[in-house]
């Protein structure tokens, strides 16, 4: 199943990784599901968005369980009383994000009081496997982007945007207290996402992560690694990433990161690569790489461009990285994202290097010679994805649908015929139809599952807000809604379902 943390349900405004996410991996169980898909989990800034994170291998504190830091004493239930008022079907991230900032910090302050020998003990070795890695490079970062009232860094004084090294080592010396709450951050973030990794483990349920292919501009990752995309001297791209026309955009989407050096990244053995598929790992059992296609040629679009139809294919790394890949971690967890124009030569680097790709049923059905028993099984089988409507609002085609009418119907007309259903059980018979596919995973989100509307939507591609906000409620999962999914997964004898 996929679901993004943020909208499991919870007291304090946001889903957390505590109680009501063990409690989701129960639910899981009783379904019979085993793979929990989630969005990346990177810090988010402006737009909210997973997929621009502020760093490739720091958490979003956003995530940190509240009940667990009040177990400890961290903070108090009094303290955190203030955020019982916010809206409990979606995340505001304007009210949630300040409230809760400031509360982490105050729980910071009370760590060395609080904290046990074990768990100080646990923050030393945290500290020493990550400080140089990236953990002190991103307390730096985010502590000088708030000081330049959360300006991107291309926008920072110049001794900070180019990072002086008396600058910084002023700063460290100033801000060691900030830069000390930043660390305990992250370590309590690791700890607890640790102890959800072991619950899911412990009952057969895998957790399946996503990462974004390219970082942000503003991110810590191009501040603190310049030389790891193409940026001018004063640190802007003079080109940015992409894809051209397609599903989503008549005019593509410009995307706006910048393209990675892969020379450099060759020079150096993709160690940066392996760093960071190392970190995935040691969050996720499976890691879905969002755009695989760009490893064999990505769209490389002009800084200045009004639109993506400006751009270019320009030749990615393509089986170079990934023999580094394997030859540092062995096989490969890895799901391909390998949606939008793919070329036989994207299909055949997936294949040579063995990793699945995906099937979305939203995009298949409209093809006018799809069968799903060509679905093979070195592939994932999707009804939709967090950038498609639900399967109800698709099938409706309800506001905001850039079909036709006519195509709608044709769309409802091949969905009705291939799976043999009715308008009013269609996301049930979609479910069904991923199901019965060899795909080695099949995976539907939850609005699925319960039969949502477009209300329900996570994201719509292209629009910059209101968007990472849907949240489900306890009360959704009743006994009969979950054993009506138990006898989807019994009925489809599948023994890799989510």
């Amino acid at each position: 199943m996929s679901l993004h943390v943020t909208s499991l349900p919870g007291r304090y405004g946001v889903g957390e990784i505590g109680d009501e996410a063990r409690a989701f991996v129960d639910t899981m169980c009783r379904m019979g599901l085993s793979v929990w898909q989630v969005l990346p989990l990177g810090p988010t800034g402006y737009g909210d968005s997973p997929y621009q994170p502020l760093s490739s291998f720091a958490g979003n504190e956003l995530l940190i369980d509240f009940a667990t830091l009040i177990r400890v004493g961290l903070i108090s239930s009094s303290e955190a009383d203030g955020l019982l008022n916010l809206p409990s079907d979606h995340v505001d991230y304007g009210a949630v994000i300040p409230h809760k900032q400031g509360l982490l910090r105050r729980a910071t302050g009370r760590f060395e009081v609080h904290a046990d020998a074990g768990v100080k003990a646990d923050l030393d070795r945290y500290l020493d496997e990550n400080n140089d890695l990236w953990l002190h490079d991103y307390a730096l970062f985010r502590i000088l982007k708030t000081r330049h009232g959360e300006r991107a860094w291309t926008e920072w004084v110049p001794e900070y945007m180019n990072r002086d090294p008396a600058a910084l080592a002023k700063l460290e010396a100033d801000a060691a207290l900030e830069i000390e709450s930043i660390k305990i951050l992250q370590f309590l973030l690791h700890r607890q996402w640790q102890r959800l990794r072991g619950y899911a483990a412990e009952r057969g349920v895998q957790l399946l992560g996503d990462m974004p292919i390219y970082i942000a501009l503003d991110s810590a990752d191009a501040w603190a690694n310049r030389e790891i995309v193409l940026l001018g001297d004063d640190g802007r791209p003079q080109q940015v990433a992409g894809v051209p026309p397609d599903y989503f955009s008549e005019d593509g989407q410009l995307w706006g990161n910048p393209v990675y050096d892969w020379d450099y990244h060759s020079s150096t053995g993709y160690r940066w690569w392996i760093d960071r598929l190392m970190k995935a790992v040691e969050q996720f059992d499976l890691v879905r790489i969002d755009h695989f296609r760009g490893f064999e040629s990505f769209w490389s679009v002009p800084a200045d461009a009004a639109t993506a139809k400006e751009g270019e294919w320009v030749a990615g790394p393509g089986d170079a990285i990934f023999e580094a890949l394997k030859a540092s971690l062995g096989a490969l967890p890895i799901i391909a994202e390998d949606l939008g124009v793919i070329t036989d030569q994207v299909d055949a680097l997936r294949r040579r290097n063995s990793i699945p790709g995906m099937k979305v049923l939203q995009f298949e059905i409209d093809r006018d010679d799809f069968d799903p028993a060509d679905i093979e099984r070195n592939s994932v089988c999707y009804t939709a994805t967090h950038d498609n409507d639900t399967t109800v609002g698709w099938f409706k085609g309800g506001r905001g649908d850039t079909r036709s009418a006519a195509a709608i119907r044709k769309t409802q007309e091949a969905a009705l015929k291939l799976t043999g259903g009715s308008p009013k059980t269609i996301h049930n018979d979609m479910i069904k139809m991923a199901f019965s596919t060899d795909a080695q995973l099949a995976i539907a989100p939850l609005q699925d599952y319960l039969g949502l509307g477009s209300a329900a939507r996570m994201n719509v591609p292209g629009r910059p807000d209101g968007n990472w906000r849907w949240r489900f409620l306890p009360e959704q999962l009743a006994p009969g809604f979950c054993d009506s999914v138990t006898k989807l997964v019994d009925d489809a004898e599948r023994t890799a379902v989510s």
